[in-house]
């Protein structure tokens, strides 16, 4: 990644916020995003339920749950894509809601789901995302050519997104949502459908940003790469914040993946039935 593509230093003076989220959320420092209080209801269904966590500037900060726990509503609502029915979230200090323009220019998103503009080519479809943040026309094909590189999409680049598969599909809008610098990266899934190597190539990719002082969130149903990737872990169940905090006072000294099942419960000792046993 060329220095001109690299997160701006954050501030120094830390966002101010309400007391740490329950569990394990008591961190101390600058926030890149904290969410207060967030709720969503979907009819008769609590989506997210009062929900608070503070993400520490610098941090590489995982978010896991069971399907349907709440992860991509929470984060839609993080970034701008899904209006909260009560509560805040503040990028570095500013609300998403009251101030959208100055809080996306320091996010980028990679959000589960969304369609892209599928017509463009890969290229094309970077350079877009470059223009609408203002960014001049030669210093945007040079950094969309270096993420191209790095993404190792570089002969796909003439190609209509379309015609894309899925893991390039999740490669080009992860460029998409590298191609501003942005200072916080909040990635929805950003490794499902992608091959070992390319997973290998965005792992490096997302750990030198956060080297650099970048801030990213990633949900992941994958316990194993949390464990490896992540300095901080929230676990979300059935809407709500069940704990949070560095991954090694989570795991409390077991796995990431035996101590979510601990707590999240639900697990069957079975060998299931008789005739399947015998097939």
């Amino acid at each position: 990644m060329t220095d001109s593509m690299l997160p701006p230093t954050p501030a120094d003076t830390p966002a101010a916020g309400p007391a740490a989220a329950p569990g394990l959320t008591a961190q101390a420092g600058t926030a890149a995003l904290e969410l207060r209080g967030l709720h969503k209801r979907f009819g008769d269904k609590l989506a997210v339920v009062d929900l608070s966590l503070r993400v520490p500037t610098g941090s590489f900060y995982g978010l896991v749950g069971p399907n349907g726990a709440g992860k991509t509503t929470t984060l839609s609502m993080a970034t701008g894509l899904l209006a909260p029915d009560a509560g805040q979230a503040l990028v570095h200090g500013v609300d998403v809601w009251r101030d959208p323009v100055r809080a996306k220019g320091m996010l980028g998103n990679l959000a589960d789901g969304v369609k892209l503009f599928d017509r463009l080519t890969g290229e094309q479809l970077v350079t877009y995302n470059g223009l609408l943040f203002g960014i001049p026309h030669d210093e945007i094909a040079r950094r969309t050519a270096d993420l191209l590189a790095l993404m190792d999409m570089a002969d796909a680049a003439g190609t209509m997104v379309v015609d894309y598969s899925a893991g390039m599909t999740k490669k080009i809008a992860l460029a998409c949502a590298l191609v501003h610098a942005p200072r916080l990266l909040v990635l929805d899934e950003p490794f499902e459908s992608v091959d070992p190597v390319s997973a290998a190539n965005i792992q490096d990719i997302l750990t030198g940003y956060v080297a650099s002082g970048g801030t990213v969130i990633v949900s992941s149903h994958s316990m194993d790469l949390v464990q490896r990737m992540c300095d901080h872990v929230a676990i979300v169940v059935a809407g709500r914040l069940l704990v949070a905090g560095t991954v090694d006072d989570v795991r409390a000294g077991q796995s990431l993946q035996d101590r979510f099942v601990e707590l999240v419960g639900g697990r069957r000792h079975t060998e299931g039935p008789e005739w399947l046993r015998r097939s």
